[in-house]
């Protein structure tokens, strides 16, 4: 739907300007020439500036697996009034100040810059890559014109036809330009053994990233996040292999991020009791089962309380003599 594409593309425009212009310079200056390793700066550096949100997603998400037992008696306590049950654990999440969808905050945090990422995989990084090279080819070849509807001899690369640059790929016009790793063109999308080896990767890393980031969440939500990888896959290859390198990059990120910010948080909080609220709006702590009586108690006193230890055995009376004094 090239209609829908072209409006989210003008949507994203902005960020994709500025991720462009942020991959620019960490290639210029900071990676040595390598448009793959360009995609991996950005990726850290979008996962280092969310690092204060993702340590107070996780603290969220520590405190809702402390607070479990509490969400599982208003269930069970609402399980027969569905729309009552879902008030009040919602009350419940405002009360503590929990985010139940804390361990998705990530994911949508990185979506605008996975798809502001593959807009410039598309074209504008194509320009910075091979340029020049996709300006010769297109001069090399007059019925390119023809087939774009674009002027025959074009000086510049920001004169060629959008179209021409999306299906052309830099592998095609200027072989190892675009080369990263074992990848032929991150700007295309992969192939063969390549393929192959970049979807182990994703899905590999992804499944462990996830294990790790939701391991305090509900245990619905984690199955959901665990099953993203498998969906993903049917999509992304199809797509750039820069993509999947981006996607890989915060998948491994996350797994030493979360290791390091539970160390330094420490292991969780101790369950607290469950705690429902009875029907004269008084806090009701669920009643545990009592501990056995020991063998042998018996009632003291005259109050009627049960001992938790046997009495003491009676005592002798002494025997009187017969002899008076």
């Amino acid at each position: 739907m090239p209609i829908l594409a072209n409006i989210i593309q003008q949507a994203f425009s902005p960020l994709i300007s500025l991720f462009e212009s942020i991959m620019v310079f960490i290639h210029a200056h900071l990676v040595g020439g390598s448009w793959g390793l360009a995609i991996v700066g950005l990726t850290v550096l979008i996962r280092a500036v969310l690092v204060p949100l993702t340590y107070r997603q996780l603290k969220s998400m520590q405190e809702m697996q402390r607070l479990t037992p509490q969400i599982s008696a208003l269930k069970e306590k609402y399980k027969e009034d569905k729309q009552r049950q879902q008030q009040e654990i919602m009350k419940f999440y405002q009360e503590n100040k929990i985010n139940p969808l804390a361990s998705c905050l990530p994911l949508v945090l990185q979506l605008p810059v996975f798809i502001s990422l593959f807009y410039m995989l598309r074209t504008d990084l194509k320009k910075h890559i091979c340029g020049p090279q996709l300006v010769s080819y297109y001069n090399a070849h007059p019925q390119l014109a023809s087939t774009y509807k674009a002027a025959a001899h074009i000086a510049s690369v920001s004169k060629l036809p959008g179209k021409f640059i999306e299906k052309t790929t830099c592998n095609t016009v200027a072989p190892h330009s675009a080369k990263f790793l074992f990848l032929p063109d991150i700007t295309a999308k992969a192939t063969g053994i390549a393929l192959v080896v970049l979807i182990l990767l994703y899905v590999g890393s992804q499944l462990v990233s996830t294990l790790v980031a939701t391991a305090a969440a509900d245990p619905n939500q984690r199955r959901l996040m665990l099953l993203l990888p498998v969906v993903f896959v049917v999509i992304l290859y199809r797509y750039p292999a820069g993509l999947l390198v981006y996607w890989i990059t915060t998948n491994l990120w996350t797994i030493g991020q979360q290791y390091l910010i539970k160390r330094h948080m420490g292991p969780p909080a101790a369950p607290v009791d469950p705690v429902v609220s009875s029907s004269n709006g008084k806090a009701d702590r669920v009643a545990r089962p009592a501990k056995p009586a020991l063998a042998g108690a018996g009632v003291a006193g005259g109050g009627g309380g049960t001992s938790s230890s046997p009495p003491p055995p009676p005592r002798k009376k002494k025997k009187r003599s017969g002899r008076r004094r």
